[in-house]
């Protein structure tokens, strides 16, 4: 599949840098942290499967995102690179430096570990999914509407990145119903060979006041990333880099330099 994507700086001498987004989001979320970055260094920033610009289907499995990935690198020419996903592009990275190593010169996992999670998401799609979009005027209108079963404003704007009004009226760029099919896929993690491990550098930033990555996570951490090293973001929740961009920014610049 071709993924929509941006490219933000100049190629050079060093890998180029993948940002891969999370679950609902686009390569959006990633702009402000890409033009950062993109000082000396090549970013690329793609849409993933059934998000943003990129095409939609009903095979929402991390092989299958990898692949995307896989694709884009070699349409790119690009045969080695830094791969950084958040989330759900997290578990997308980790998949493809597990299956595909000599591509990726080093990883980094945003608030996310290489385990099935439960019972995080299935309200907030259905929440979405059951906007009456032909009924909303505008934008605030469906935040008013969502409120009720979205308590949290900045999920609430994060949710709404995504809605979008054409000449027939408001639609949601996400394939929200294949997402919702797919959801104990993608909360999973794919079963993997048992000597399966990605032995090149690999940092996990985790925001201190999330609980996506727990102690008890960090054995499978070590056995599938023995190189893997751990950050913490004082005062970030689950969207790490858009709640403290310049903690966030120093941790990964420091990563990418060393």
């Amino acid at each position: 599949m071709k993924l929509y994507f941006r490219e933000f700086g100049e190629d050079c001498t060093r890998p180029p840098l993948l940002l891969l987004h999370g679950l609902l989001g686009s390569l959006v979320n990633w702009q402000r942290i890409a033009r950062k970055l993109s000082e000396g260094r090549r970013v690329i920033v793609p849409d993933l499967r059934n998000h943003g610009r990129s095409p939609h289907d009903s095979d929402v499995s991390y092989e299958a995102m990898a692949a995307d990935v896989l694709e884009l690198l070699d349409e790119l020419a690009v045969p080695r690179s830094v791969v950084i996903g958040h989330s759900m592009g997290g578990k997308t990275a980790m998949v493809l430096a597990l299956q595909h190593p000599g591509c990726v010169e080093r990883l980094g996992v945003v608030d996310i570990a290489p385990v099935t999670y439960s019972g995080r998401l299935a309200m907030l799609l259905d929440a979405l999914l059951a906007l009456p979009l032909e009924q909303i005027t505008s934008r605030a209108h469906a935040e008013e509407l969502l409120t009720p079963n979205i308590a949290d404003k900045a999920v609430r704007d994060h949710m709404l990145q995504n809605l979008q009004r054409g000449d027939s009226g408001w639609r949601w760029r996400n394939n929200l119903q294949a997402l919702r099919d797919g959801l104990d896929v993608i909360s999973g993690f794919p079963e993997l060979p048992e000597d399966a491990g990605y032995v090149g550098r690999t940092l996990f930033i985790r925001g201190e006041n999330s609980g996506y990555i727990e102690p008890e996570h960090l054995p499978r951490i070590r056995q599938l990333f023995p190189s893997a090293e751990m950050m913490v973001i004082p005062g970030a929740g689950h969207w790490v880099y858009a709640e403290q961009p310049q903690a966030f920014l120093s941790v990964l610049e420091g990563f990418l330099r060393s």
